[in-house]
């Protein structure tokens, strides 16, 4: 049984995984984290997420749950995220980080723990998502340097803060790579008044930010004649949850390093 605490255990995404934890066979829970000095530090967990008395108290220091866990599951920001880097390095624990926005500086400071702890990263823990990502790097192969347009069209709910989603910053990046192309260089993230045609090369992105969209991305190869859209769909946040809670299951037996949902899923 993997032993797992939950970083975040009183926001939206915290509560479904204590749901996906709790329907795993092979893994427990071990602890929750809320914000230090919250009104929630002693409730139980369990009742947080409605899933019933677990005994499980929420903490606000994940000091008090070193001795329990071995498998952080961190959905938060980047700042709370590379503090519970140190934490995992410091203690000899493994983490799953779903966390989304980070710049590249953080970026950079969380790869420097490659060494020093096995970690999940991934901007999307769907097992679907990293599906379509394998199809979006053989669709790029075939279709992008022949005439094909790309743009990546995503959508979430009115709360996410982050904009593209990490999601479709990936899904750019994949096909950016598949093609020899920089994101840095051909992504193009915003389109207003005179912008003249369009350079062949470009990887267009959209966003949408709406009501209570868990999240929908849309990859579109689009030439004269004809459009091919790879999209997926979620409509529960339970999807994110459950590949969440399988990677920390996969990565309590590995080395040292960064690994991704591709890794996870054998991919």
């Amino acid at each position: 049984m993997t032993r797992i605490a939950i970083v975040g255990v009183a926001g939206r995404m915290g509560r479904t995984l204590v749901n996906a934890v709790q329907q795993d066979d092979n893994a427990t829970l071990a602890g929750g984290i809320v914000e230090p000095g919250s009104s929630l530090v002693g409730a139980d967990i369990g009742e947080l997420a409605g899933v019933g008395k677990l005994d499980v108290a929420a903490m606000d220091s994940l000091e008090d749950l070193a001795a329990d866990v071995e498998v952080l599951i961190d959905f938060t920001t980047p700042q709370v995220t590379l503090a519970n880097l140190a934490f995992c390095a410091e203690h000899g624990k493994r983490i799953v980080i779903g966390t989304t926005g980070l710049n590249d500086e953080e970026l950079g400071a969380l790869d420097g723990y490659r060494d020093r702890v096995p970690m999940v990263f991934a901007p999307n823990m769907s097992v679907g998502v990293n599906l379509t990502l394998k199809l979006l790097e053989t669709a790029a192969k075939a279709l992008g340097d022949e005439g094909y347009d790309i743009e990546v069209i995503e959508a979430h709910h009115r709360h996410k803060v982050d904009a593209p989603s990490g999601t479709a910053l990936k899904m750019g990046e994949v096909v950016a790579e598949s093609l020899d192309r920089s994101l840095k260089e051909h992504g193009v993230f915003a389109r207003e008044g005179q912008c003249g045609p369009r350079d062949p090369k470009e990887i267009g992105f959209a966003t949408v930010r709406a009501g209570d969209i868990v999240g929908e991305h849309t990859v579109m190869f689009a030439t004269e004649g004809e459009r091919i859209e790879i999209t997926h769909k979620a409509s529960s946040r339970m999807t994110f949850a459950k590949g969440a809670v399988r990677a920390a299951r996969w990565v309590a037996g590995q080395a040292n390093g960064r690994y991704s949902m591709q890794d996870v899923l054998g991919l």
